[in-house]
């Protein structure tokens, strides 16, 4: 499988110098092959899941090493304790750097024991950006193969199709399931296979509570543990007191995006996609407050995107599948919030230019001044 110095590789490199660093991110997004990457000495690198590393691990018989990588230690019930000693007595003179999935986000709040010894950072799957994406043809790839690296690279429709099947259930059956005790793990895999089919639309807990007969708070947490693990993400709501906005309901997306069968409906999940792994990367390497929010107000006017920058909205996005004409609701918010940034950018189609102050474009000429 081809492989390409992922975009958190500089930021890394110089957070390492200062603290320890967690990596984390969806699983098989290729944080291993990252640590590797940026320590290629084997003598440092100790997976939790490798019997022989585990050993070591327990004895406490380090390697002779001046970098140390920790590959899933957030399975060991007491890595939190495990880091804090090590990095209290090496910290100074090591460089260590931790990588594990979604849990290793999720287990952190768990204490404060490592509080101020280490730099979190979100690793997210490939995007127009990081692949140097600049014609269609390319484009259209990633959105049909997806942004994880092994379906990317291996070309083949038939392996996307088989990996994401099986990603999916073993995300629900070895990760999610792990992080709580759930009574009825068919009740998550029902979960899982219903969301795909409500991208792009608010997302009524009501409903999926009644599809599966739990309740509102089972369903609410379950999807908050979903997030949590990097199998969805949640767009909240744009609605400042201007505008009548409806302020309740989240979208949601998939990391996976060949999961959604509508091809309008991937496309604008793929861009969801870039647009947060952006933000993330703000928020964790600059501390940005920065937000990717959606509008839609009592008139059932709609707008996919909407980037909000210290509370204030600066850029809003419509995805469209062709280039078709200019979207009445970003006029009607260009009247509203004449200060920000307005575009409408879609999958297909090669026209490129500005009318009334809005942007129109193909969507990897938007996406390739991201990350």
């Amino acid at each position: 499988m081809k492989f390409i110095k992922r975009y958190l590789h500089r930021q890394a490199l110089k957070d390492i110098n200062e603290k320890m660093v967690f990596i984390s991110g969806p699983r098989q997004v290729g944080k291993t092959t990252f640590a590797k990457q940026i320590n290629p000495s084997e003598n440092g690198y100790l997976n939790w899941d490798f019997v022989e590393h585990k050993e070591k691990i327990l004895k406490n018989e380090l390697p002779i090493s001046a970098f140390w990588v920790f590959d899933e230690i957030h399975k060991y019930k007491q890595w939190r304790n495990f880091l804090k000693g090590i990095y209290d007595i090496y910290g100074k003179k090591k460089k260590i750097l931790v990588t594990g999935s979604g849990r290793l986000d999720l287990l952190r709040f768990g204490g404060d024991s490592l509080q101020g010894r280490y730099h979190f950072l979100r690793m997210y799957p490939l995007t127009v950006a990081e692949l140097k994406i600049h014609n269609q043809n390319d484009f259209m790839d990633l959105l049909n193969l997806g942004g994880f690296p092994e379906p990317f690279f291996s070309s083949s429709q038939a392996f996307v199709k088989r990996w994401s099947k099986e990603y999916r259930s073993r995300l629900v059956n070895e990760e999610i399931a792990g992080i709580e005790n759930f009574k009825d793990i068919s009740k998550l895999e029902l979960l899982m296979i219903r969301l795909p089919e409500l991208v792009g639309s608010p997302l009524s807990i009501n409903s999926l509570r009644e599809d599966l007969n739990v309740s509102h708070k089972a369903v609410s947490s379950w999807l908050t543990v979903f997030e949590k693990m990097f199998a969805i993400l949640r767009v909240h709501p744009f609605g400042p007191a201007i505008i009548r906005a409806v302020k309740k309901e989240c979208k949601h997306y998939h990391f996976d995006w060949t999961l959604i069968e509508d091809k309008s409906l991937r496309f604008e999940n793929m861009v969801a996609l870039h647009l947060t792994k952006w933000a993330a990367f703000k928020q964790d390497t600059e501390g940005c407050n920065v937000e990717i929010r959606y509008f839609r107000d009592v008139q059932g006017r709609e707008i996919d995107f909407v980037i909000v920058e210290k509370n204030k909205p600066v850029k809003f996005i419509e995805c469209k599948w062709s280039d078709t004409d200019i979207s009445r609701t970003l006029k009607y918010m260009k009247k509203k919030f004449p200060d920000a940034e307005y575009y409408q950018i879609y999958a297909e189609g090669k026209k490129e230019y500005v009318k009334d102050g809005i942007f129109m474009m193909p969507a990897f000429t938007f996406l390739k001044n991201f990350i």
